[in-house]
């Protein structure tokens, strides 16, 4: 690391710790705009169910909460990096399981090198995609799954502030399979790209266009993930 960085990220711890300015733990400040939005809705300390929580620091959605004294439930089916979470964020709840999707109890889940970990996926379209772009899967595991309307009811005495989904190809059916009826969180994130056969990065927009449809709006875009705010949160 060159000397113009280090100097630049201590001036920038400097102006963190004065508190001039908040750290970001989520992939692309996905965490900063939710603390906007809730700060803006007067939650203090948002609850959260993340699905797909992979590291419980780097890359999380729901950690800069936990670090601020929030607590929900970690679902992480990959065992080192559950082991991790629960290590590290002991008053969360943390669920070593994939989310399933019909009345399968367990399912093949393929793990990539630890480099690719978000690559992790019960997906095996997506896992021999990766394969075939040159990032072949290490092993495959049959892990337990649990649906997210039972993790919802079991879990939590009221519902979650926000709720996040990065499962690497199975956002959609996930969303799809949510009981919108009974579980109707104030905020979504989920991530709404898809890499194709071009291995360009492509908007799922019917993805979009079904959250919508349910009583929310996009509050934000970061490229990768959509923030959804249920419509009757924010009023004018």
């Amino acid at each position: 690391m060159n000397a113009a960085l280090v100097a630049s990220k201590l001036k920038a711890c400097w102006y963190i710790l004065r508190g001039f300015g908040r750290p970001s733990f989520s992939q692309l400040g996905e965490d900063q705009i939710l603390h906007f939005l809730f700060q803006s809705v007067n939650i203090k300390k948002p609850s959260y169910l993340d699905v797909g929580a992979n590291h419980p620091v780097s890359g999380s959605n729901s950690y800069f909460f936990y670090h601020r004294g929030s607590k929900g439930v970690c679902v992480e089916p990959e065992p080192h990096l559950f082991a991790t979470i629960k290590r590290i964020r002991k008053r969360d709840i943390c669920l070593n399981v994939g989310i399933g999707l019909n009345d399968s109890k367990e399912a093949d889940f393929f793990i990539f090198h630890p480099k690719y970990s978000g690559w992790n996926t019960f997906s095996r379209e997506e896992a021999e995609y990766r394969k075939q772009s040159g990032h072949p899967y290490e092993r495959v595991m049959k892990m337990p799954l649990k649906n997210i309307n039972e993790i919802l009811t079991e879990n939590f005495s009221s519902l979650p502030d926000f709720i996040s989904i990065d499962v690497e190809g199975l956002d959609f059916d996930i969303i799809k399979s949510l009981n919108f009826e009974k579980f109707k969180p104030k905020v979504l994130v989920v991530e709404t790209i898809r890499f194709g056969q071009t291995a360009k990065a492509e908007k799922q927009q019917s993805l979009i266009d079904f959250i919508c449809n349910k009583g929310y709006f996009v509050y934000a875009d970061t490229g990768v993930n959509t923030i959804f705010c249920r419509k009757d949160i924010i009023t004018k």
